[in-house]
Protein backbone atom coordinates (compact mmCIF):
# COMPACT_ATOMS: atom_id res chain seq x y z
CA UNK A 1 0.00 0.00 0.00
CA UNK A 2 1.22 4.09 -0.92
CA UNK A 3 1.92 5.88 1.23
CA UNK A 4 -0.65 8.48 0.06
CA UNK A 5 -3.40 6.16 0.34
CA UNK A 6 -2.26 4.62 3.44
CA UNK A 7 -2.43 8.67 4.46
CA UNK A 8 -6.20 9.03 3.40
CA UNK A 9 -7.40 6.23 5.23
CA UNK A 10 -6.33 7.41 8.45
CA UNK A 11 -8.22 10.68 7.64
CA UNK A 12 -11.25 8.24 7.30
CA UNK A 13 -11.89 9.43 3.56
CA UNK A 14 -13.28 7.00 1.20
CA UNK A 15 -10.72 4.55 -0.27
CA UNK A 16 -11.71 2.85 -3.97
CA UNK A 17 -13.04 4.37 -7.02
CA UNK A 18 -16.26 6.19 -5.46
CA UNK A 19 -13.50 8.52 -3.93
CA UNK A 20 -13.55 12.08 -4.28
CA UNK A 21 -17.36 11.88 -5.34
CA UNK A 22 -19.70 14.15 -3.33
CA UNK A 23 -22.58 12.97 -1.48
CA UNK A 24 -25.92 14.11 -2.74
CA UNK A 25 -28.13 16.14 -0.39
CA UNK A 26 -31.93 15.34 0.32
CA UNK A 27 -34.41 17.89 -1.26
CA UNK A 28 -35.27 20.78 0.69
CA UNK A 29 -38.70 21.77 0.42
CA UNK A 30 -39.37 24.55 -1.90
CA UNK A 31 -35.83 23.67 -3.72
CA UNK A 32 -36.00 22.55 -7.35
CA UNK A 33 -35.78 18.81 -7.55
CA UNK A 34 -32.16 17.73 -9.00
CA UNK A 35 -33.72 13.98 -10.00
CA UNK A 36 -32.31 12.77 -13.15
CA UNK A 37 -34.28 13.85 -16.37
CA UNK A 38 -37.02 11.05 -17.49
CA UNK A 39 -37.26 9.62 -13.58
CA UNK A 40 -40.15 9.85 -11.82
CA UNK A 41 -39.93 12.13 -8.65
CA UNK A 42 -41.67 11.59 -5.49
CA UNK A 43 -44.56 12.43 -3.61
CA UNK A 44 -44.64 14.63 -1.07
CA UNK A 45 -45.62 12.76 2.52
CA UNK A 46 -47.46 15.93 3.31
CA UNK A 47 -49.42 18.33 2.01
CA UNK A 48 -48.64 22.68 2.65
CA UNK A 49 -50.69 23.89 5.04
CA UNK A 50 -51.62 27.69 5.06
CA UNK A 51 -50.60 30.44 6.85
CA UNK A 52 -54.29 31.23 8.18
CA UNK A 53 -55.07 27.44 8.86
CA UNK A 54 -54.92 26.09 12.61
CA UNK A 55 -52.33 24.02 13.95
CA UNK A 56 -53.09 20.38 14.08
CA UNK A 57 -54.24 18.55 17.42
CA UNK A 58 -52.99 15.64 18.76
CA UNK A 59 -55.93 13.83 17.98
CA UNK A 60 -56.22 14.44 13.89
CA UNK A 61 -52.24 12.99 14.65
CA UNK A 62 -53.14 10.29 16.01
CA UNK A 63 -56.11 9.90 13.68
CA UNK A 64 -54.06 10.21 10.80
CA UNK A 65 -51.74 7.54 12.14
CA UNK A 66 -54.25 5.07 13.14
CA UNK A 67 -55.44 5.20 9.10
CA UNK A 68 -51.48 5.16 8.00
CA UNK A 69 -51.55 2.20 10.26
CA UNK A 70 -55.28 0.77 8.68
CA UNK A 71 -53.62 1.41 5.25
CA UNK A 72 -49.97 -0.37 6.03
CA UNK A 73 -51.77 -3.55 7.87
CA UNK A 74 -51.86 -7.09 5.90
CA UNK A 75 -55.25 -8.27 4.92
CA UNK A 76 -54.92 -10.91 7.82
CA UNK A 77 -53.71 -8.08 10.28
CA UNK A 78 -56.87 -6.52 9.28
CA UNK A 79 -59.12 -9.65 10.24
CA UNK A 80 -57.46 -10.06 13.67
CA UNK A 81 -58.16 -6.60 14.32
CA UNK A 82 -61.62 -6.85 13.59
CA UNK A 83 -62.12 -9.67 15.55
CA UNK A 84 -60.90 -8.63 18.62
CA UNK A 85 -63.00 -5.44 18.25
CA UNK A 86 -65.98 -7.64 17.95
CA UNK A 87 -65.07 -9.85 20.77
CA UNK A 88 -64.90 -6.75 22.79
CA UNK A 89 -68.12 -5.47 22.20
CA UNK A 90 -69.73 -9.07 22.90
CA UNK A 91 -67.81 -8.71 26.44
CA UNK A 92 -69.08 -5.66 26.99
CA UNK A 93 -72.69 -6.22 25.81
CA UNK A 94 -72.49 -9.37 27.71
CA UNK A 95 -71.51 -7.55 31.09
CA UNK A 96 -74.45 -4.90 30.79
CA UNK A 97 -76.64 -7.50 30.24
CA UNK A 98 -75.67 -9.56 33.35
CA UNK A 99 -75.79 -6.39 35.20
CA UNK A 100 -79.69 -5.53 34.20
CA UNK A 101 -80.33 -9.51 34.92
CA UNK A 102 -78.42 -8.68 38.21
CA UNK A 103 -80.95 -5.35 39.18
CA UNK A 104 -84.26 -7.36 37.82
CA UNK A 105 -83.88 -10.54 39.94
CA UNK A 106 -83.50 -8.07 43.32
CA UNK A 107 -86.44 -6.52 42.28
CA UNK A 108 -88.16 -9.54 41.68
CA UNK A 109 -86.96 -11.07 44.96
CA UNK A 110 -87.95 -7.74 46.85
CA UNK A 111 -91.21 -8.43 45.18
CA UNK A 112 -91.42 -12.22 45.70
CA UNK A 113 -90.49 -11.27 49.46
CA UNK A 114 -92.90 -8.20 50.30
CA UNK A 115 -95.72 -11.20 48.53
CA UNK A 116 -94.93 -13.64 51.15
CA UNK A 117 -94.70 -11.26 53.94
CA UNK A 118 -98.23 -9.74 53.09
CA UNK A 119 -99.98 -13.52 52.56
CA UNK A 120 -98.25 -13.81 55.90
CA UNK A 121 -99.73 -10.98 57.63
CA UNK A 122 -95.80 -9.93 58.83
CA UNK A 123 -95.24 -6.75 56.01
CA UNK A 124 -94.88 -3.92 57.94
CA UNK A 125 -93.20 -0.75 56.40
CA UNK A 126 -92.31 2.24 58.35
CA UNK A 127 -93.58 4.98 56.94
CA UNK A 128 -94.96 7.06 60.18
CA UNK A 129 -92.24 9.18 60.73
CA UNK A 130 -91.65 10.21 57.26
CA UNK A 131 -95.12 12.00 57.22
CA UNK A 132 -94.79 15.68 57.52
CA UNK A 133 -97.70 17.68 59.22
CA UNK A 134 -100.21 18.14 56.09
CA UNK A 135 -100.81 22.32 55.70
CA UNK A 136 -105.07 22.74 56.08
CA UNK A 137 -104.38 25.07 53.09
CA UNK A 138 -103.66 22.36 51.18
CA UNK A 139 -106.97 20.42 51.64
CA UNK A 140 -109.45 20.01 49.05
CA UNK A 141 -113.14 19.91 50.04
CA UNK A 142 -115.42 18.78 47.20
CA UNK A 143 -119.62 19.60 48.07
CA UNK A 144 -122.20 18.08 46.16
CA UNK A 145 -124.00 15.78 48.65
CA UNK A 146 -127.05 17.09 50.72
CA UNK A 147 -127.01 15.41 53.59
CA UNK A 148 -123.87 13.53 55.64
CA UNK A 149 -121.34 11.85 53.85
CA UNK A 150 -121.40 8.30 55.60
CA UNK A 151 -119.13 6.37 53.67
CA UNK A 152 -116.05 6.06 50.78
CA UNK A 153 -114.21 4.02 48.90
CA UNK A 154 -110.93 5.11 46.84
CA UNK A 155 -110.20 2.93 43.42
CA UNK A 156 -107.42 1.07 43.65
CA UNK A 157 -105.51 2.65 40.68
CA UNK A 158 -106.10 6.35 42.84
CA UNK A 159 -108.08 7.48 40.35
CA UNK A 160 -111.79 8.16 41.54
CA UNK A 161 -113.69 8.62 44.66
CA UNK A 162 -116.59 6.97 45.37
CA UNK A 163 -118.71 8.74 48.27
CA UNK A 164 -122.35 7.18 49.57
CA UNK A 165 -124.75 9.74 51.52
CA UNK A 166 -127.75 9.70 53.88
CA UNK A 167 -128.91 11.72 50.75
CA UNK A 168 -129.38 8.65 49.47
CA UNK A 169 -127.14 9.06 46.56
CA UNK A 170 -123.64 7.71 45.22
CA UNK A 171 -121.34 10.12 43.81
CA UNK A 172 -117.83 9.30 41.43
CA UNK A 173 -115.40 12.36 41.77
CA UNK A 174 -112.25 12.41 40.04
CA UNK A 175 -109.19 12.74 42.47
CA UNK A 176 -107.10 14.94 39.97
CA UNK A 177 -109.60 17.25 38.81
CA UNK A 178 -111.76 17.57 42.14
CA UNK A 179 -114.87 17.32 39.76
CA UNK A 180 -118.22 15.05 39.84
CA UNK A 181 -117.60 12.37 37.11
CA UNK A 182 -121.00 10.38 37.96
CA UNK A 183 -123.73 10.94 40.39
CA UNK A 184 -126.41 8.00 41.04
CA UNK A 185 -129.74 9.48 41.75
CA UNK A 186 -131.61 7.97 44.91
CA UNK A 187 -134.82 6.71 44.32
CA UNK A 188 -138.67 7.01 45.51
CA UNK A 189 -139.32 4.50 48.77
CA UNK A 190 -141.39 1.41 46.47
CA UNK A 191 -139.27 1.71 43.39
CA UNK A 192 -136.79 -0.51 44.59
CA UNK A 193 -135.88 -2.88 42.11
CA UNK A 194 -137.47 -1.08 39.20
CA UNK A 195 -135.01 1.90 39.15
CA UNK A 196 -131.18 1.53 40.04
CA UNK A 197 -130.57 3.33 43.35
CA UNK A 198 -130.83 3.28 47.02
CA UNK A 199 -134.15 4.78 48.99
CA UNK A 200 -132.96 4.75 52.07
CA UNK A 201 -129.08 5.90 53.84
CA UNK A 202 -126.14 4.80 52.22
CA UNK A 203 -124.59 3.03 55.36
CA UNK A 204 -121.29 1.44 53.95
CA UNK A 205 -119.33 0.93 50.41
CA UNK A 206 -117.06 -1.38 48.95
CA UNK A 207 -114.63 -1.88 46.08
CA UNK A 208 -112.85 -4.73 44.70
CA UNK A 209 -109.36 -5.35 44.45
CA UNK A 210 -109.35 -5.20 40.68
CA UNK A 211 -112.08 -1.90 40.15
CA UNK A 212 -114.28 -3.91 38.64
CA UNK A 213 -117.31 -4.14 41.08
CA UNK A 214 -118.48 -1.34 43.51
CA UNK A 215 -121.01 -2.74 46.00
CA UNK A 216 -122.97 -0.26 48.78
CA UNK A 217 -125.63 -1.20 51.32
CA UNK A 218 -128.28 1.09 52.74
CA UNK A 219 -130.63 1.17 55.68
CA UNK A 220 -133.30 -0.46 53.51
CA UNK A 221 -131.89 -3.71 53.99
CA UNK A 222 -130.56 -4.09 50.23
CA UNK A 223 -127.16 -4.16 49.16
CA UNK A 224 -126.52 -3.07 45.08
CA UNK A 225 -123.57 -4.01 43.16
CA UNK A 226 -122.57 -2.05 40.44
CA UNK A 227 -120.21 -1.83 37.17
CA UNK A 228 -117.53 0.86 39.01
CA UNK A 229 -116.23 1.89 35.64
CA UNK A 230 -119.63 2.87 34.20
CA UNK A 231 -121.59 3.25 37.24
CA UNK A 232 -124.47 0.90 35.46
CA UNK A 233 -126.12 -1.08 38.35
CA UNK A 234 -126.00 -4.89 37.97
CA UNK A 235 -127.60 -7.03 40.65
CA UNK A 236 -129.45 -6.33 44.00
CA UNK A 237 -128.73 -8.72 46.83
CA UNK A 238 -131.42 -9.24 49.07
CA UNK A 239 -131.66 -11.42 52.34
CA UNK A 240 -130.04 -9.38 54.89
CA UNK A 241 -133.40 -8.31 57.09
CA UNK A 242 -131.63 -5.05 58.69
CA UNK A 243 -129.87 -2.01 57.76
CA UNK A 244 -126.92 -3.13 55.66
CA UNK A 245 -124.28 -1.49 57.65
CA UNK A 246 -120.91 -3.31 56.60
CA UNK A 247 -119.55 -4.56 53.34
CA UNK A 248 -116.08 -5.70 51.96
CA UNK A 249 -114.62 -7.44 49.40
CA UNK A 250 -112.19 -10.09 49.78
CA UNK A 251 -108.70 -9.00 48.28
CA UNK A 252 -107.89 -10.93 44.70
CA UNK A 253 -111.21 -12.35 44.45
CA UNK A 254 -115.38 -11.26 43.85
CA UNK A 255 -116.40 -12.77 47.37
CA UNK A 256 -118.12 -10.13 49.01
CA UNK A 257 -118.60 -10.19 52.62
CA UNK A 258 -121.70 -8.25 54.11
CA UNK A 259 -123.00 -7.65 57.99
CA UNK A 260 -126.35 -5.79 59.28
CA UNK A 261 -128.09 -5.07 62.74
CA UNK A 262 -129.73 -8.24 62.04
CA UNK A 263 -126.46 -9.51 63.89
CA UNK A 264 -125.91 -11.96 60.77
CA UNK A 265 -122.33 -12.30 58.64
CA UNK A 266 -122.98 -13.03 55.08
CA UNK A 267 -120.84 -14.41 51.94
CA UNK A 268 -121.83 -13.52 48.40
CA UNK A 269 -120.28 -14.42 44.74
CA UNK A 270 -120.53 -11.51 42.84
CA UNK A 271 -119.28 -12.34 39.70
CA UNK A 272 -121.58 -15.25 39.73
CA UNK A 273 -124.48 -13.15 41.66
CA UNK A 274 -124.89 -15.85 44.38
CA UNK A 275 -125.29 -16.11 47.61
CA UNK A 276 -123.14 -18.28 50.04
CA UNK A 277 -124.17 -18.54 53.73
CA UNK A 278 -124.91 -16.70 56.88
CA UNK A 279 -122.88 -16.80 60.15
CA UNK A 280 -124.31 -15.49 63.44
CA UNK A 281 -122.71 -14.86 66.53
CA UNK A 282 -123.18 -11.23 67.82
CA UNK A 283 -125.69 -10.33 70.58
CA UNK A 284 -126.70 -6.64 68.56
CA UNK A 285 -126.80 -4.75 65.36
CA UNK A 286 -123.40 -4.91 64.07
CA UNK A 287 -121.51 -1.55 63.42
CA UNK A 288 -118.70 -2.03 60.30
CA UNK A 289 -116.59 -4.92 58.95
CA UNK A 290 -113.53 -4.91 56.90
CA UNK A 291 -111.58 -8.14 55.47
CA UNK A 292 -108.16 -8.63 53.25
CA UNK A 293 -106.13 -11.52 51.59
CA UNK A 294 -107.12 -14.60 53.69
CA UNK A 295 -110.81 -16.30 53.80
CA UNK A 296 -111.72 -14.32 56.54
CA UNK A 297 -113.41 -11.07 58.03
CA UNK A 298 -113.59 -9.03 61.14
CA UNK A 299 -116.54 -7.14 62.39
CA UNK A 300 -117.16 -4.66 64.94
CA UNK A 301 -120.09 -5.47 67.61
CA UNK A 302 -121.73 -2.76 68.53
CA UNK A 303 -123.28 -2.70 71.92
CA UNK A 304 -122.60 -6.11 72.49
CA UNK A 305 -118.79 -4.63 73.00
CA UNK A 306 -116.72 -7.50 70.89
CA UNK A 307 -114.95 -7.50 68.24
CA UNK A 308 -115.01 -10.97 66.64
CA UNK A 309 -112.80 -12.67 63.33
CA UNK A 310 -115.09 -14.88 61.52
CA UNK A 311 -113.00 -17.80 59.80
CA UNK A 312 -114.98 -18.13 56.95
CA UNK A 313 -114.38 -21.84 55.54
CA UNK A 314 -114.20 -23.46 59.27
CA UNK A 315 -117.42 -21.64 60.06
CA UNK A 316 -115.95 -20.36 63.39
CA UNK A 317 -115.41 -16.89 65.03
CA UNK A 318 -112.83 -15.78 67.90
CA UNK A 319 -114.41 -12.95 70.03
CA UNK A 320 -112.26 -10.16 71.31
CA UNK A 321 -112.97 -8.07 74.36
CA UNK A 322 -111.36 -4.49 75.45
CA UNK A 323 -113.69 -1.39 74.84
CA UNK A 324 -116.49 -0.48 77.48
CA UNK A 325 -118.55 1.34 74.81
CA UNK A 326 -120.68 0.27 71.24
CA UNK A 327 -117.62 -0.11 68.99
CA UNK A 328 -118.32 1.59 66.07
CA UNK A 329 -115.67 1.29 63.26
CA UNK A 330 -113.19 -1.21 62.51
CA UNK A 331 -110.56 -1.71 60.16
CA UNK A 332 -107.52 -3.91 59.25
CA UNK A 333 -103.68 -2.52 59.46
CA UNK A 334 -102.84 -5.77 58.13
CA UNK A 335 -103.43 -10.10 58.32
CA UNK A 336 -102.33 -10.28 62.31
CA UNK A 337 -103.41 -6.39 63.13
CA UNK A 338 -106.30 -4.37 63.12
CA UNK A 339 -107.63 -1.13 64.50
CA UNK A 340 -111.19 0.02 66.44
CA UNK A 341 -112.53 2.89 67.72
CA UNK A 342 -115.73 2.94 70.22
CA UNK A 343 -118.05 5.59 71.25
CA UNK A 344 -116.19 5.38 75.22
CA UNK A 345 -113.11 7.54 73.23
CA UNK A 346 -110.89 4.86 72.85
CA UNK A 347 -108.61 3.57 70.11
CA UNK A 348 -107.56 0.15 70.49
CA UNK A 349 -104.73 -1.61 68.72
CA UNK A 350 -105.20 -5.48 68.27
CA UNK A 351 -103.26 -8.43 67.39
CA UNK A 352 -105.50 -11.56 66.05
CA UNK A 353 -103.45 -13.96 68.45
CA UNK A 354 -104.81 -12.14 71.46
CA UNK A 355 -108.07 -11.31 73.10
CA UNK A 356 -107.03 -8.45 74.94
CA UNK A 357 -105.93 -5.33 73.04
CA UNK A 358 -102.20 -4.72 72.41
CA UNK A 359 -102.72 -1.40 73.56
CA UNK A 360 -105.58 1.23 74.44
CA UNK A 361 -105.59 4.71 73.97
CA UNK A 362 -108.00 6.31 76.33
CA UNK A 363 -109.81 9.68 75.17
CA UNK A 364 -108.15 9.62 71.74
CA UNK A 365 -109.53 12.62 70.68
CA UNK A 366 -110.20 14.50 74.25
CA UNK A 367 -113.04 15.42 76.31
CA UNK A 368 -116.49 17.75 75.71
CA UNK A 369 -118.62 19.39 78.00
CA UNK A 370 -118.73 21.63 81.01
CA UNK A 371 -116.58 21.17 83.94
CA UNK A 372 -117.48 18.33 85.83
CA UNK A 373 -119.35 16.41 82.85
CA UNK A 374 -117.25 15.93 80.47
CA UNK A 375 -117.73 12.95 77.95
CA UNK A 376 -114.72 11.59 75.59
CA UNK A 377 -115.37 12.55 71.84
CA UNK A 378 -116.37 9.96 70.25
CA UNK A 379 -114.07 7.88 67.75
CA UNK A 380 -116.72 7.42 64.71
CA UNK A 381 -113.74 6.34 61.86
CA UNK A 382 -110.48 4.67 61.40
CA UNK A 383 -108.53 3.70 58.78
CA UNK A 384 -104.80 2.31 58.39
CA UNK A 385 -102.35 2.60 55.53
CA UNK A 386 -102.44 -1.03 54.57
CA UNK A 387 -99.28 -3.04 55.94
CA UNK A 388 -97.69 -0.03 57.58
CA UNK A 389 -97.34 1.42 60.89
CA UNK A 390 -100.03 4.51 59.89
CA UNK A 391 -103.25 4.92 61.26
CA UNK A 392 -105.53 7.62 61.59
CA UNK A 393 -109.05 8.19 63.41
CA UNK A 394 -111.68 10.42 63.15
CA UNK A 395 -114.39 12.14 65.84
CA UNK A 396 -116.43 14.96 65.73
CA UNK A 397 -113.65 16.93 67.55
CA UNK A 398 -112.66 19.43 64.54
CA UNK A 399 -109.86 17.11 63.86
CA UNK A 400 -108.50 14.20 62.13
CA UNK A 401 -105.60 12.52 64.14
CA UNK A 402 -102.83 10.96 62.64
CA UNK A 403 -101.09 7.90 65.00
CA UNK A 404 -98.07 5.45 64.42
CA UNK A 405 -97.90 2.21 65.75
CA UNK A 406 -94.91 1.85 67.92
CA UNK A 407 -93.35 -0.55 69.74
CA UNK A 408 -93.50 -3.50 67.53
CA UNK A 409 -97.22 -2.60 67.09
CA UNK A 410 -97.88 -2.57 70.92
CA UNK A 411 -97.74 1.54 71.14
CA UNK A 412 -99.78 4.01 69.74
CA UNK A 413 -98.51 7.41 69.43
CA UNK A 414 -99.97 10.58 67.95
CA UNK A 415 -98.44 12.29 64.99
CA UNK A 416 -100.10 15.09 63.60
CA UNK A 417 -104.14 16.82 63.96
CA UNK A 418 -105.86 17.88 60.53
CA UNK A 419 -108.05 20.60 61.49
CA UNK A 420 -112.01 19.64 60.23
CA UNK A 421 -115.05 20.72 61.67
CA UNK A 422 -118.07 17.67 61.57
CA UNK A 423 -118.54 14.58 62.02
CA UNK A 424 -115.74 12.07 60.11
CA UNK A 425 -117.75 10.02 59.43
CA UNK A 426 -114.82 7.49 57.22
CA UNK A 427 -111.62 8.14 56.59
CA UNK A 428 -109.44 6.55 53.67
CA UNK A 429 -105.17 5.88 52.92
CA UNK A 430 -104.50 5.91 48.78
CA UNK A 431 -103.15 2.85 48.16
CA UNK A 432 -99.68 5.41 47.82
CA UNK A 433 -100.17 6.73 51.00
CA UNK A 434 -99.89 10.09 48.89
CA UNK A 435 -103.31 11.53 50.08
CA UNK A 436 -105.90 10.62 53.05
CA UNK A 437 -109.76 11.15 51.77
CA UNK A 438 -112.26 11.78 54.84
CA UNK A 439 -116.11 11.75 54.66
CA UNK A 440 -117.73 15.00 56.81
CA UNK A 441 -121.09 15.93 57.78
CA UNK A 442 -123.23 17.20 60.16
CA UNK A 443 -124.55 14.21 61.42
CA UNK A 444 -123.27 10.79 63.15
CA UNK A 445 -123.56 8.42 60.01
CA UNK A 446 -125.80 5.94 62.29
CA UNK A 447 -128.04 8.73 64.21
CA UNK A 448 -129.19 11.65 64.63
CA UNK A 449 -128.47 12.81 68.30
CA UNK A 450 -127.24 16.08 67.93
CA UNK A 451 -126.13 18.40 64.49
CA UNK A 452 -122.75 20.34 64.35
CA UNK A 453 -123.75 23.20 62.16
CA UNK A 454 -120.84 24.92 61.03
CA UNK A 455 -119.64 21.36 59.48
CA UNK A 456 -120.13 21.01 55.81
CA UNK A 457 -121.34 17.89 54.29
CA UNK A 458 -118.14 17.17 51.94
CA UNK A 459 -115.69 14.76 50.99
CA UNK A 460 -112.03 16.35 52.25
CA UNK A 461 -108.83 15.01 50.09
CA UNK A 462 -105.96 15.69 52.57
CA UNK A 463 -101.82 15.42 50.77
CA UNK A 464 -99.71 13.64 52.82
CA UNK A 465 -96.34 14.58 52.03
CA UNK A 466 -93.09 12.69 53.21
CA UNK A 467 -89.81 14.04 54.44
CA UNK A 468 -87.10 13.14 51.67
CA UNK A 469 -85.12 10.54 52.51
CA UNK A 470 -81.36 11.34 54.09
CA UNK A 471 -78.59 10.85 51.32
CA UNK A 472 -76.29 7.84 51.46
CA UNK A 473 -73.50 7.69 53.50
CA UNK A 474 -70.36 8.50 51.27
CA UNK A 475 -72.58 10.11 48.31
Amino acid sequence: MSAAVAASGKRGKPVGPSAGKRRRKPDVEGEPGRAKLGTKKRPKLSEEISSDSEPESPEDTRTKEEEDEELEETAQEKKLRLAKLYLEQLRQQEEEKAEEEAFGNDQVAGRLKEDVLEQRGRLQKLVAKEVQAPVAADIRVLRGHQLSITCLVITPDNSAIFSGAKDCTIIKWGVESGKKLHQIQRVKKGAEGQLPGHADHILCMAISSDGKYLASGDKNKLILIWDAGTCRHLYTFTGHRDAVSGLAFRRGTHQLYSTSHDRSVKVWNVAENAYIETLFGHQDAVTALDGLSRESCVTAGGRDGTVRVWKIPEESQLVFYGHQGSIDCIQLINEEHMISGSEDGSLALWGLSKKRPLTLQQKAHGMRGEEGLEQPFWVSSVTALLNTDLVASGSHSSFVRLWRCAEGFRKLEPLWDIPLVGFVNSLKFSSTGDFLVAGVGKEHRLGRWWQIKDAKNAVCIIPLRRVPPAPAAGS
